[in-house]
C-alpha cells in the first residue's frame, strides 16, 4: 500500500487530502478514478472561495461613488478607459463613441480649396492603367448580346388525342364551326384548361363568344363596373336620439353611420335613453368621430341596457383601453350577439388588451360574431373557439337538445 497526498493552494489556504491507494494490478483502473475524484473534491472549496471573493469585490465597488473611483485613476488609465467605449451604444454621444485617437499633431489649419487643388493635380500626374488593346472608334470588342431565339413548343409523341364519339351530323357541324363556336363548345364540355375564365362564364351565362375569339386569345382583366356612391345618411340625430330617450316602439334599429356632424348633446341624449329604453335592438355608430370622452357615456349605458343585440362602433377614435371597456360592458349581460369595433385610432391594441378581450369573450355565452383586428395569435384562436362553441350551443337550443 502507498499513500497519495494532493495539495491545492488558493489565496494562502492549503487543502490537503490524503488517501490510501492500492498498488495491485487488478485495481489500476479503479485507482485512476479515485485519484480524479479526490482531486475534484479538493478543488471545490478553492473554486467556491474564489467566487465568493469575486462577488465581495463586485459588491464593494458597486457601493462606491463613481467619481471617487475615477479620481484614483491616472491619466493613462483614464485614456484606456475612454477607448473601451462600445461604438454601437446609443446612450453615448457620437462624439464620444467615435473619438479621434490620432496622436499626430495637425500640420496647420484646413484649407479646402488648396486640398482640392492638390488632389486634382495629383490625379493628373498619375499614369493611366495599361490597356492591352488601344481604343479604336467603331470597333466592338467582347461578346455581343443577341436576343434568344423563341422556339415554339412541339407536341410530344406520347400525347393522347381526345376522341369524341359523334354522329355524322355533329361531325359535319363541328367541321363548319367557327373558332368562337368551338370555344363555346369546349366551355360546355367543361374543358377549363383550354379556355379563359371570361370565355367560360360567357358560355355558361349564354352570352355567346365575341367575334375573333380563339383558344389562343389573350386573357385580359375585365373592366370594373362603375358603382354609384352611396347617398349621405339623412338620419336626423336629434329626433332619433329623442325617440330612443322616449322609448318609442317604432324604433328598433338606429343607424348613425357616417354622420360626422353629430353633436355631443345628441350623443348624451342617446346614451341616457339607452339606460331606460326597452325596444332598441341594433345600434350603428360607425365613422361618427366617437372619442373616449363620448364613449365613456356609452359604457355606462351598456352596463344598464339589457336588450341590445348588435353594436357597431367601427372607424372611430377609440383607444385600446376604452375599447376593452365597451366590450366588457356589452358582454356582461349575456344578451348581445354581434360587436363590430375594427379600424380604430390605435392600429395595434397590444398583447395585454387583446388577451383581456379574449378572456371577456371566453366568459360570454351569447356572442356569435366580433369584428376586431387582433395581432396576437393566441387571442384569435381563443376567440374563434369560443364563438364556435356559442354557435353550436345555439344550434342545440334550436333543435331542442339543450335549454337556454
Amino acid at each position: 500500500m502507498s499513500v497519495l497526498s494532493v495539495k491545492t493552494t488558493t489565496h494562502k489556504r492549503t487543502t490537503k487530502v490524503t488517501t490510501r491507494v492500492s498498488t495491485s494490478s487488478s485495481d489500476a483502473s479503479r485507482d485512476g478514478r479515485r485519484k480524479s475524484s479526490f482531486i475534484q473534491l479538493s478543488e471545490r472549496p478553492a473554486i467556491a472561495m474564489a467566487e465568493a471573493m469575486k462577488n465581495d469585490m463586485i459588491r464593494k465597488y458597486s457601493e462606491m461613488d463613481i467619481d471617487e473611483l475615477l479620481s484614483q485613476l491616472n491619466e493613462s488609465e483614464l485614456e484606456q478607459l475612454v477607448g473601451m467605449v462600445d461604438p454601437d451604444d446609443p446612450l453615448i454621444p457620437p462624439s464620444e463613441r467615435c473619438k479621434n485617437q490620432t496622436s499626430k499633431a495637425p500640420t496647420g489649419p484646413l484649407n479646402r480649396k488648396k486640398l482640392l487643388t492638390y488632389l486634382e493635380q495629383y490625379a493628373k500626374e498619375q499614369e493611366d492603367w495599361p490597356e492591352f488593346k488601344p481604343f479604336e472608334a467603331g470597333i466592338k470588342r467582347g461578346k455581343i448580346w443577341q436576343a434568344p431565339e423563341v422556339v415554339k413548343p412541339k407536341l410530344a409523341q406520347d400525347d393522347i388525342a381526345v376522341e369524341l364519339d359523334l354522329d355524322d351530323e355533329s361531325e359535319k357541324a363541328l367541321q363548319k364551326a367557327t373558332p368562337a363556336e368551338l370555344v363555346d363548345f369546349a366551355a360546355i364540355l367543361g374543358l377549363h384548361s383550354m379556355i379563359s375564365q371570361e370565355q367560360y362564364h360567357a358560355s355558361i351565362q349564354n352570352k355567346g363568344q365575341l367575334d375573333g375569339t380563339t383558344f389562343e386569345s389573350l386573357v385580359k382583366a375585365s373592366m370594373p363596373k362603375p358603382v354609384p356612391l352611396l347617398p349621405d345618411n339623412a338620419t336626423d340625430t336629434s329626433k332619433t336620439a329623442q325617440k330612443v330617450y322616449n322609448d318609442d316602439d317604432d324604433i328598433e334599429e338606429l343607424n348613425w353611420n357616417n354622420i360626422r356632424t353629430a353633436k355631443r348633446e345628441d350623443f348624451k341624449t342617446l346614451f341616457d335613453g339607452l339606460k331606460r329604453n326597452t325596444n332598441l335592438k341594433s345600434l350603428s355608430l360607425a365613422n361618427v368621430n366617437l372619442t373616449d370622452s363620448t364613449a365613456e357615456m356609452l359604457v355606462e349605458a351598456l352596463k344598464e341596457y339589457k336588450t341590445l343585440k348588435i353594436l357597431n362602433v367601427e372607424s372611430n377614435y377609440i383607444s385600446g383601453n376604452m375599447l376593452k371597456n365597451i366590450i366588457e360592458a356589452a358582454l356582461q349581460n349575456n344578451v348581445i350577439t354581434e360587436i363590430r369595433a375594427a379600424n380604430q385610432r390605435p392600429s395595434i391594441l397590444g398583447n395585454k388588451i387583446e388577451m383581456e378581450i379574449a378572456r371577456l369573450v371566453d366568459e360570454n355565452r351569447s356572442l356569435l360574431s366580433i369584428g376586431l383586428e387582433l395581432a396576437v395569435a393566441d387571442a384569435r384562436v381563443r376567440i374563434s373557439r369560443k364563438l364556435q362553441e356559442n354557435r353550436d350551443r345555439l344550434r342545440r337550443v334550436r333543435v331542442g337538445q339543450e335549454t337556454e
